[in-house]
């Protein structure tokens, strides 16, 4: 005759058998990071533009990693390229490019981001694209303040919208 396991016995068991098969399921990415977000930054107050984007970290950050980013340059020409050390504790990484021009509206814009290890090992490569919501011609001609107790810009003034008469345009690529 065969002797029945107590029914506590097999609950224990069921539930250390899924616990186990969950354990052993594999994560099915080695990413170390995912794009937080993105966004073509338009300050006023400086009368310039920036990509900015924002990684976050799926898992520890290694000593001495670094970002490299390449932002396509809307103003044509070679990718402008940044090397960022990555900081461990840090919740999230911060990537901001060097001042823009040309930037157009509704105009996907290519950036590309390799997380290299201490050693120079590439780690991780993301794609990603930024289009912006608003034209680089609806910033000032000129910085609206000075300095950092924020002046007055003198050279705006009698210039309502900070748009000065015969300002420099930047020579941008054909819209296409």
């Amino acid at each position: 005759m065969r002797r029945a396991l107590p029914r506590g016995f097999a609950a224990v068991a069921i539930l250390a058998a899924t616990l186990a098969l969950g354990a052993c399921r594999e994560s099915g990415t080695d990413k170390l990071f995912e794009v937080g977000g993105r966004a073509f930054e338009f300050n006023y107050r400086l009368a310039q533009a920036t990509y900015v984007v924002v990684l976050n970290p799926l898992r520890p950050m290694g000593e001495g990693e670094v970002a490299e980013v390449d932002f396509e340059n809307p103003a044509g020409g070679p990718p402008l390229t940044i090397n960022q050390p990555i900081w461990p504790k840090m919740p999230h990484v911060t990537l901001t490019s060097p001042p823009l021009t040309c930037v157009v509206k509704d105009r996907p814009y290519a950036i590309s981001i390799r997380i290299k290890d201490k050693d120079g090992k590439l780690l991780q490569t993301i794609e990603t694209t930024l289009a912006s919501t608003q034209d680089q011609t609806d910033l000032p001609d000129a910085p609206l303040v000075l300095g950092s107790r924020y002046l007055l810009n003198p050279a705006l003034a009698g210039h309502p919208g900070g748009r000065l008469p015969n300002a420099p345009k930047p020579v941008c690529p054909k819209r296409g």
